[in-house]
């Protein structure tokens, strides 16, 4: 499998697998998902997706120890949960506990808010149905920390997601490490061309995940058309036009044939190529504000998002 070498000089697998169930998974969902992760493993995969708000970490360990393969093989990201920005280690101690390893390859900052620590709840509520915000320390606070864990050597790798230029920017005023990765909702409906060149020039390697765009993009005339010219899947093109613009993907399936699939990417004509990058609309599929008009509390302003009219799709954390 291709990989992207990272600004620290590590490799990493350009697809990986992704784990998230849902925001409410069942125990039953939860237990599953080692099976079909290994799945992924034996067709292929050495790169895994995962974050504590996930709750597949355990999963995640077990079909490492199940596949056989070397630990040294495989490249594992976990996300630090954002109530949990002032006990990073403490996080990342648990994290690694559940999954039963002795070290992530990259440990990614979830989301660039921080809120506040309720009963350990992933997202806590005021009365008003808002998210408690916890504006007594900002990501700049949290990324010594991340910093410190780095240094520990239980991550490899340190990054952020749903960061934007504008957070970015903030947190490379105090950042004594450039974040390696930014994963990001990025698909062509939502090409963040912008983005990309900024994290080029600054050697910050781009991750999408929702990269497929869902039912939406891949049942998009153009990417149809696409499909059948090259004899492959929807899915496949949008995925190849991902590993064209040199950006890692995250490509969750928990059927075997298609997790084979998804790993077939193929090179695509400059012209065609183009084509899929005119379909660019600057539209959110995954995260969508909600009825304050914020995202996990924070304005899309804030978040150095661009306002937009988006569809009501569940958004994942």
């Amino acid at each position: 499998m291709k990989s992207l070498q990272l600004n620290n000089g590590a490799s990493m697998p350009c697809i990986a697998i992704g784990s998230w169930v849902g925001t409410d998974p069942s125990a039953k969902e939860l237990a599953r998902a080692s099976s079909w992760l290994l799945t992924a493993l034996e067709a292929g995969y050495r790169h895994i997706d995962t974050a504590a708000l996930y709750g597949t970490e355990g999963a995640v360990g077990e079909a490492v120890r199940q596949s056989g393969i070397p630990r040294k093989d495989l490249y594992i990201t976990t996300k630090l949960p954002f109530h949990h920005t002032k006990r990073v280690r403490e996080s990342l101690d648990k994290s690694l506990k559940r999954a039963g390893l002795d070290y992530f390859d990259l440990y990614l900052v979830h989301w660039p808010q921080v809120v506040v620590y309720k009963n350990n709840q992933p997202i806590p509520l005021d009365v008003d149905g808002s998210v408690m915000l916890d504006e007594t320390c900002d990501f700049n606070d949290t990324w010594k920390e991340m910093e410190k864990v780095l240094a520990s050597g239980k991550v490899k790798s340190i990054g952020v997601s749903n960061f934007s230029i504008k957070t970015l920017e903030q947190l490379l005023k105090t950042a004594k490490v450039i974040p390696a990765v930014l994963q990001i909702e990025l698909h062509p409906y939502l090409a963040q061309n912008e983005l990309l060149e900024w994290c080029k020039d600054k050697g910050i390697t781009v991750v999408a995940y929702a990269a497929t765009g869902y039912s939406i993009v891949r049942e998009d005339p153009i990417i149809v058309t696409l499909a059948k010219k090259y004899n492959v899947t929807p899915t496949q093109i949008v995925l190849s036009w991902h590993i064209g613009r040199g950006t890692g993907l995250v490509a969750k399936s928990e059927n075997a044939s298609r997790q084979e699939e998804n790993l077939k990417v193929i090179e695509l004509h400059k012209v065609d190529a183009r084509q899929i990058d005119a379909l660019d609309k600057n539209r959110r599929l995954c995260v969508q504000p909600d009825r304050q008009g914020k995202v996990f509390g924070w304005t899309f302003d804030r978040l150095g998002w661009q306002e937009e009219r988006v569809l009501e799709t569940q958004a994942k954390l």
